[in-house]
C-alpha cells in the first residue's frame, strides 16, 4: 500500500562473511507506490553498490567489514524525487568449518579482535532515515509518512551463543518526542514455541534465546509493536521475516538397509539393475541436501572386480561390464555410500546401504543326453512298465523351467506304444509302455527320442547334437491266454428244448502262433440252472435239462452262462468267454384266474357292477392274452346262478342272473379260461365270491359280512350266548377275590397293624404252619394250674422258655384276670402288668425254640428284659420306622402304655 511508502527507518544490516568482493548482503527493501520503475540507487561509499532490486555488493578486492561502514544511500526517480538514508555494515560470527566447505583459515587473535569490535558496534544502532522529499512547482519538497521498513532476517541453525543472541534493533524516529514500549508477537513469541524470540521493550533489541533447527522449523513470521506509555499504538506494526539458514547437520539416510534386486545371466552392459535411494533432511536446494551416490565394494570380484556403476545422483545400478553367469556367480553384494555436500568427501555426511543382485538363470544351456543310444526290453502284453531309463545333464539352474527336460519321441513308435515321462528330482526320462506289446507282431522297436528344456533356449543358443538319442526296446514272449474269437456269445434257442440238445461251438484260439501249438481244453465256469454240459476237446454245447424261459434264471428271456478255455503252456493261461442264449416263448404255461376271491350283493339290483377278473400268463405274447373266459356246463346250478360278459380281451365280468337270490354266503365259482397260444391252453380255476346283504352304497353291511362266513343264525346265536356266559364267569370270580380279600382286612389280629413287625422277621428250620396259620389255643396264653408236665421229664432236658425247677423266692401271686373276650385285651393287659410287677420273672415270651443242647455260645432270648431299663442303649431303635416304634418305647426310654 502506498501508505506504507518508507520514508525513514533505522536498520541493522549484519554480513555473514569473509569475502567480501562481488558478494551480496541482504537487499534493502524500498517501494515508491509506482512499482519502482526506473529508481536509481546511488551509494556514497565507491566499495559498495546497490541494484536497482535493493541488492548490497561489494566493488572492490581487499574491502573488509573488520570495522563497522556506514555510507548514505540515495534513491531517485525520473520525476526528481529523492530518497535518502543511511546504511551501516558489520560482520556475525564466521562460520565453522564442518558448515562451510569454502573455508578461511583465520588466526584466534584476529577472531577475537573481530568480536571486540562487533560487541563495540554492537551498541544502540544509529538511526536509519528516509528523510523523503520531493520536489514539484508548487510546494518543493514534501515531507512523507514515517514508517519502519525491516529487512529479512536470517539466523544459522544450531548456533552456539551466547544466548540470548541480538538479531536487529527496532526503533521508532518518534522516541525522540514520546517514551515507546516495543513487543513482537507470532509464532516464537507469545505463541507455541513460546519465548524463541524476546525484544527489549526500552531499547528494542530482538534477541534469539535458544539455537534454531530448520528441520524442525525453517522460518517464522513475527509481527512488531509500538506503543506509548498509555498504550496507544504509535507506529503501525511491522511484519518481521526471520529464516533459519540450513547447517549440515543430517547424514542421508536409506530408505532400506538391504536392497534386493536382479539381472539377467549374459546381460550387456548398460542393462538396468536396481535403484537405491537415500533422503537428506538437510535443505535439498542447497549443497547440504544434495545426496551423491557411489559403490564402495562388490562381492565377489568374478569376473572383474566393477562389474556394476550407480547413477550418482539417481541412484540407478546398472551393469558397466559384460561376463554375468549365473552358473559361476549367482550373487553379487554391493555396498552403497550415499554422501551429501553434494558428494563432497572431505565436508560431506555419508551412509551406507547394501544391495544384493541375483544374477538370474536364461536357458543358455541345452540338455544333453549322456549316452547317444539307450535299450530296454519289457514282457508283452505289460503297460504301465518302464522300460528304459534316458539321464541327461543340464547346466542351468536345477528345478528350474530352464532346466526341466521334455522328451519326445520322434519316430519308431507310429501305433504309441510308448510314451516318455520326466522325473521331477532326477530330470531323467522313462520309457513307459502305455499299450500292451505283441511278440508275435512286433519283436522290437527303434525310437529315436529328443530332449528339450521347457522354457525356451535364450537368443542366439542353439541345441546340441547330443540332445537326440537311440533307444532300442526288445519284446520278450511269454504264453499268452486263448481267447474267444466271439465274447460274448448270442445265440436263440425255442424254450422246452430237451435234454442232449447240441446248442452251439464255443471254441478259443491261442495266440501263441510261433510256438508249438498247444492244446485247449474247455470247462463250465458258472451255469445258474445246470442246464449246460461243454464238451472238453471242441467246446460243443449240449443242454443237460429243458430250457425253460420261465425260470427265474432266465433275465428279459436271456440265459447266460460263462465257460472257461486253459491252455497247456508253462505256466498255463485261461480265459473266459459268456454265452447268452435267447429263449423263445412258446405256449406251455396255462392263464391263472385272478382274483381268487371276491363280494357280490344278494340282489341284482345292487350288483349292476359284479365282479371284475382277468387272468394272468406266464407266457408272453401272442402265447397269453387275449383270454376266454367260461363257465363250466357241470355242474347245471353255475351257469343256472351265474353268467360271465366279456369286457375286453383280457377282462371279464361275474354276475348273478337277473331275479336270482341266494342265501348269504361263501360260493365257490369255477370258471374256464384259456389263452391265445396256438394250441391254446385252458385252465379250470375257481372263484370264492361271497354273497351278502348290501346297503344302499352297494356295500356289504357288517351283518351280512359275519353271516356270508357260512354261519348259520342257530350257530350264531349259541356264539353270543357262549361269550355272555364266559364274560359273567370273569365278574364272578373277581367279586370272589374282592370278598375274600375284605374278609383278610376285617379279621382281628393279636397285635395291632402298626406293631406287626412279623414280616421282618426270618424264621428259620421251621415246621409249622407258617403266618397263614392263625388259630391260636388260647389255653397257651394262661398261666398253667400244676407243673407236673414239667417235672416229669428227663433230667438234662429242658426247654429254656420254661421255668426251672428249683428252689425259687416266694412272690405275691398275681390277681386272676377274667378271660377278655379280645385277645388283643388280653396281650396287653398281661404285658401291662408284667411291666410293672418287678418280681415276674423274664418267662413271658410266647415264641417257642427248639433245645439246642448243652454249651451253646447263644444266651437265652427269655433273658432279655422287658423293662426300658437297663444299661444298654437302644435309643437306635427309633431310626427303624414305625414297625419297631414299640421295641422303641419298651427298650429306648419311651413312654409305657
Amino acid at each position: 500500500m502506498c501508505s506504507n511508502v518508507p520514508l525513514g527507518f533505522i536498520a541493522l544490516l549484519l554480513a555473514d562473511f569473509y569475502n567480501l568482493t562481488y558478494s551480496s548482503i541482504d537487499p534493502i527493501k524500498f517501494d515508491d507506490c509506482m512499482g519502482n520503475e526506473d529508481v536509481v540507487f546511488q551509494s556514497s561509499d565507491p566499495n559498495f553498490s546497490v541494484r536497482t532490486d535493493g541488492s548490497i555488493f561489494v566493488q572492490k578486492e581487499g574491502s573488509s567489514l573488520d570495522e563497522p561502514v556506514q555510507f548514505k544511500l540515495t534513491a531517485s526517480d525520473p520525476h526528481t524525487h529523492v530518497w535518502e538514508t543511511v546504511v551501516q555494515l558489520a560482520l556475525i560470527d564466521p562460520p565453522s568449518s564442518q558448515q562451510n566447505e569454502n573455508e578461511v583459515t583465520k588466526e584466534e587473535g584476529i577472531i577475537a579482535e573481530r568480536k571486540e569490535k562487533k560487541e563495540a558496534f554492537q551498541a544502540p544502532p544509529p538511526v536509519i532515515m528516509f528523510s523523503g522529499s520531493g520536489l514539484n512547482s508548487s510546494k518543493g519538497l514534501r515531507r512523507q509518512k514515517r514508517d519502519w521498513v525491516i529487512p529479512p532476517i536470517n539466523v544459522a541453525e544450531n548456533s552456539r551463543g551466547p544466548f540470548p543472541q541480538m538479531l536487529v534493533s527496532i526503533r521508532s524516529d518518534q522516541d525522540q518526542d514520546i517514551s515507546i514500549r516495543y513487543s513482537i508477537t507470532g509464532v516464537g513469541a507469545d505463541q507455541p514455541p513460546n519465548e524463541v524470540f524476546n525484544i527489549d521493550p526500552v531499547l528494542g533489541k530482538m534477541f534469539v534465546t535458544k539455537p534454531l533447527d530448520r528441520e524442525h522449523r525453517s522460518s517464522y513470521h513475527l509481527r512488531a509493536h509500538a506503543v506509548d506509555m498509555n498504550g496507544n499504538q504509535v507506529e503501525n506494526p511491522i511484519d518481521l521475516y526471520i529464516f533459519v539458514i540450513d547447517m549440515n547437520d543430517n547424514r542421508p539416510e536409506f530408505k532400506n538397509q538391504v536392497y534386493n534386486g536382479s539381472v539377467d545371466e549374459g546381460s550387456k552392459p548398460g542393462t538396468y539393475v536396481m535403484h537405491v535411494s537415500a533422503f537428506d533432511a538437510d535443505d535439498n536446494t542447497t549443497a547440504n541436501g544434495m545426496v551423491r551416490y557411489r559403490i564402495l565394494s562388490q562381492t565377489p570380484h568374478s569376473p572383474i572386480p566393477n562389474m556394476f556403476t550407480i547413477n550418482s545422483e539417481t541412484g540407478d545400478i546398472v551393469t558397466v561390464a559384460p561376463g554375468l553367469d549365473q552358473e559361476k556367480v549367482s550373487q553379487y553384494t554391493i555396498i552403497v555410500q550415499a554422501t551429501d555436500m553434494e558428494g563432497n568427501l572431505n565436508f560431506g555426511l555419508s551412509n551406507t546401504a547394501t544391495a544384493v543382485i541375483t544374477v538370474t538363470d536364461i536357458n543358455d544351456n541345452p540338455p544333453i543326453m549322456t549316452s547317444r543310444t539307450f535299450s530296454g526290453e519289457v514282457p508283452e502284453n505289460r503297460v504301465d512298465v518302464v522300460v528304459a531309463n534316458l539321464t541327461v545333464v543340464d547346466a542351468d539352474q536345477p528345478h528350474s523351467p530352464n532346466w526341466n527336460a521334455i522328451y519326445r519321441i520322434i519316430s519308431g513308435d507310429p501305433s504309441g506304444h510308448f510314451t516318455i515321462r520326466t522325473d521331477p528330482v532326477s530330470n531323467n526320462g522313462m520309457v513307459t509302455v502305455v499299450k500292451p506289446l505283441d511278440f508275435e507282431m512286433n519283436r522290437s522297436f527303434m525310437l529315436t527320442v529328443v530332449v528339450s528344456n521347457q522354457a525356451h533356449l535364450a537368443s542366439g543358443i542353439q541345441s546340441s547334437l547330443q540332445s537326440t538319442a537311440g533307444v532300442t526296446i526288445s519284446v520278450q514272449d511269454v504264453n499268452e491266454p486263448p481267447y474267444f474269437t466271439t465274447n460274448p456269445k448270442h445265440i436263440r434257442f425255442e424254450e422246452g428244448v430237451p435234454a442232449g440238445t447240441s446248442l452251439t461251438t464255443f471254441s478259443a484260439s491261442d495266440p501263441d502262433r510261433l510256438q508249438m501249438q498247444q492244446t485247449i481244453r474247455y470247462s463250465k465256469l458258472n451255469d445258474p440252472a445246470d442246464w449246460l454240459s461243454i464238451n472238453r476237446t471242441n467246446g460243443q454245447i449240449v443242454t443237460t435239462a429243458m430250457l425253460d424261459r420261465e425260470s427265474v434264471y432266465v433275465k428279459n428271456n436271456m440265459y447266460e452262462a460263462t465257460f472257461l478255455a486253459t491252455d497247456n503252456g508253462s505256466p498255463a493261461a485261461s480265459c473266459t468267454g459268456t454265452l447268452q442264449i435267447y429263449l423263445i416263448d412258446i405256449n406251455d404255461n396255462p392263464p391263472v384266474l385272478i382274483p381268487k376271491e371276491s363280494q357280490i350283493c344278494e340282489q341284482m339290483s345292487k350288483n349292476t357292477n359284479g365282479v371284475n377278473i382277468t387272468a394272468a400268463d406266464a407266457d408272453t405274447d401272442p402265447n397269453a392274452g387275449p383270454f376266454v373266459f367260461e363257465l363250466p356246463n357241470f355242474p347245471t346250478s353255475i351257469r343256472r346262478n351265474w353268467t360271465i360278459s366279456r369286457i375286453s380281451g383280457n377282462y371279464a365280468r361275474l354276475g348273478l342272473r337277473y331275479q336270482i337270490y341266494l342265501e348269504p354266503g361263501v360260493y365257490e365259482v369255477p370258471i374256464i379260461v384259456s389263452d391265445s397260444g396256438n394250441p391254446p391252453l385252458s385252465n379250470r380255476s375257481v372263484i370264492k365270491v361271497k354273497v351278502c346283504p348290501c346297503d344302499q352304497n352297494g356295500d356289504c353291511t357288517t351283518v351280512g359280512a359275519v353271516a356270508a362266513t357260512g354261519l348259520g343264525t342257530g350257530a350264531i346265536i349259541s356264539i353270543l350266548i357262549c361269550i355272555i356266559i364266559l364274560l359273567s364267569m370273569v365278574l364272578l370270580f373277581v367279586m370272589w377275590i374282592k370278598r375274600r380279600e375284605k374278609e383278610r382286612q376285617t379279621k382281628q389280629l393279636l397285635i395291632d397293624p402298626e406293631d406287626d413287625v412279623r414280616d421282618n422277621i426270618l424264621k428259620y428250620d421251621e415246621e409249622g404252619g407258617g403266618e397263614e396259620d392263625q388259630d391260636y389255643d388260647l389255653s397257651q396264653l394262661q398261666q398253667p394250674d400244676s407243673l407236673e408236665h414239667i417235672i416229669s421229664k428227663p433230667p438234662g432236658v429242658r426247654r429254656v422258655d420254661e421255668r426251672p425247677i428249683i428252689p425259687e423266692s416266694q412272690y405275691p401271686i398275681r390277681p386272676v384276670v377274667p378271660h377278655p373276650g379280645d385277645i388283643g385285651d388280653f396281650i396287653h393287659e398281661g404285658l401291662r402288668a408284667a411291666d410293672n410287677d418287678p418280681t415276674a420273672p423274664p418267662y413271658d415270651s410266647l415264641l417257642v425254640f427248639d433245645y439246642e443242647g448243652s454249651g451253646s455260645t447263644a444266651g437265652s432270648v427269655s433273658s432279655l428284659n422287658s423293662s426300658s431299663t437297663g444299661d444298654q442303649d437302644y435309643d437306635y431303635l427309633n431310626d427303624w420306622g414305625p414297625r419297631f416304634k414299640k421295641l422303641a418305647d419298651m427298650y429306648g426310654g419311651g413312654d409305657d402304655d
